[in-house]
Order: C-alpha cells, then sequence, then structure tokens
C-alpha cells in the first residue's frame, strides 16, 4: 500500500473513531449524566498515540536512548538524550505527543553548544502505560531533574508547558523557562474537552469535582494562570495567534501573572509549526543566553 493511500486508512479510521466516542457519549449521558461524565474523564486521561514522522528519525538514531522507571507512579518512560554539554536544556512534550517532537529546536541548541533530554510521557510515545494525567508529567519532570539535572533550561510546549511551569513551582531549580503553546484553566480545558465530545457541559462541572474530589484541592490551583504568580525566574512565553488547539489568549492570561516574563506572539504557525519557525529558534537561543 502506498504511503498516501496509508495515510487515507488512518484518517478513516480517526473519523470513524471519533464518530463511535461521540455516539457513545451521547447515549450514555442521556441515561445517565454520572455514567456520561465517568466515559469523559477515561477519554480524558487517555492519549492518542500517532505513528512518528519520518522527520524525527534522524533525532531518534542520534540520540541515546533509555527506558527510566519512575517509581512513585509505577510507569515506564522513554528518554532521549541529545548532545553532549554541561548546559543542559529539559524538553516537555504535549497531550499526544512526543519527545522527539522538539527535533528542530534540540538540532538548534545543540549547534549552539546545549545538550538535551527529552522524554516520551507515560501512555505517550514509546513510554508504558495507556492513560495518564498532568501530574503524572511533573512528576516524571521533577525526577529526571533529580536524576539527570540540574538542567538550566526548560522548554514546554502545550500541556508541557502547563508542567514545566507547576514543576517550577515544587521547586525544580530551572534558571529560566520557555512555554510555547501552553494551556492555562484546566477547568477552561475540561469545557473545551466536553464541548468538542458534544457532551452536556454540566460534564465538565462534574468532572472537575470528581478531581477535585480525588486530589483534596481545587484543581484550578494548578491551572497555569495561577501558578505563575509564584514563578521568579525569567519566563519567556510564545504562543500563535492561529492556535486551533490553545487559543492566543491564554498566552496574554499567563504572561500578565508573571512577575519575569517576556511575550512573543507569532502569526500564521499555529499550534505545532512554531516549534521549528526560524525567528522562534532565534527568540528562544537570545533568551536563554
Amino acid at each position: 500500500m502506498s504511503k498516501s493511500n496509508l495515510q487515507k486508512l488512518q484518517q478513516i479510521k480517526l473519523k470513524l473513531s471519533y464518530k463511535y466516542i461521540l455516539l457513545k457519549g451521547n447515549v450514555l449521558q442521556t441515561f445517565s449524566l454520572n455514567l456520561g461524565t465517568k466515559h469523559a474523564i477515561n477519554l480524558f486521561r487517555t492519549p492518542f498515540k500517532f505513528n512518528t514522522p519520518k522527520r524525527e528519525f534522524p533525532m531518534i538514531s542520534a540520540s541515546y536512548k533509555e527506558m527510566v522507571l519512575i517509581k512513585e507512579i509505577k510507569k515506564e518512560i522513554m528518554v532521549y538524550h541529545y548532545g553532549k554539554s554541561n548546559k543542559k536544556v529539559l524538553l516537555i512534550h504535549g497531550w499526544s505527543g512526543r519527545g522527539t517532537q522538539f527535533f528542530k529546536i534540540a538540532d538548534f541548541l545543540v549547534e549552539n553548544g546545549y545538550a538535551t533530554v527529552s522524554f516520551d510521557a507515560p501512555a505517550h510515545g514509546l513510554s508504558s502505560g495507556t492513560q495518564t494525567m498532568m501530574n503524572e508529567f511533573v512528576i516524571c519532570t521533577r525526577v529526571l531533574n533529580e536524576k539527570y539535572g540540574p538542567f538550566e533550561i526548560g522548554i514546554g510546549h502545550s500541556l508541557g508547558g502547563m508542567t514545566l511551569l507547576n514543576a517550577i513551582n515544587i521547586g525544580v531549580p530551572f534558571k529560566k523557562a520557555i512555554c510555547i503553546g501552553s494551556g492555562n484553566s484546566i477547568y477552561d480545558i475540561m469545557k473545551d474537552f466536553v464541548a468538542k465530545l458534544e457532551m452536556k457541559p454540566i460534564i465538565a462541572k462534574m468532572m472537575k469535582d470528581y478531581y477535585d474530589k480525588k486530589f483534596g484541592v481545587d484543581l484550578e490551583t494548578f491551572s497555569s494562570y495561577q501558578i505563575a504568580k509564584n514563578i521568579e525566574i525569567p519566563t519567556l512565553i510564545i504562543h500563535d495567534t492561529e492556535d486551533k488547539d490553545v487559543p492566543v489568549q491564554c498566552a496574554y492570561d499567563i504572561h500578565k501573572h508573571l512577575k519575569n516574563g517576556e511575550l512573543m506572539i507569532t502569526n500564521k504557525l499555529g499550534h505545532r509549526k512554531v516549534l521549528g519557525d526560524a525567528q522562534v529558534l532565534e527568540k528562544i537561543l537570545n533568551f536563554i543566553k
């Protein structure tokens, strides 16, 4: 089967899977809001796993790779060590992403005298598990700093940006932080997620109530704009105006709460192309230098 036909087949399968998910959610919430909420919660913590594109293969091949057990959550994660330098940068991907998604940023940093460490978060890429949440991303970040740090710089994309801020807030000692296309309010993320499932808005509130009770704290306290108030280190927020996954307003909301923040707003790059844009790379380098 040709590459184009294989891609079309994968797209058809994804569309059929999405339609089934929508139908199931609609049926369950009709019978019971509790059943509908359980369905939404199950989906909320289950990332999609996508095939790794060929453009990431060179970074995979050139990296030293190892599986690392994160004892606290009893899961193994794949870790990528790229380049050799005492100036280390930790890269944290977003939901349904991979550690090698940063290949252009990693290449650029290595060319300029840095080394990077990235990882496939639990239930992502080559790591173990089928479900996860941001708290596990944060735990992995802390453990990797203890094992391979200290890292001078932390760079997070999307959920990785939220993870980075939360990791700094619990004491992971980065000197500078860069958040790209970062999410902001956890409750807003839940509301958007429920809307995409075409389920009733009350489901989002019930999801939040479930997690508030589970963790014994208002989940919104882990939102980026809340955590930003506690961040002392220089922090660069990068976001694109045409980001369809995370609204650009998130960047403005996070930035205004930072004590030592910079803001870069790009255009026509969306949620992922921003990771490889030449001007973004130069901004990152100038910021960390």
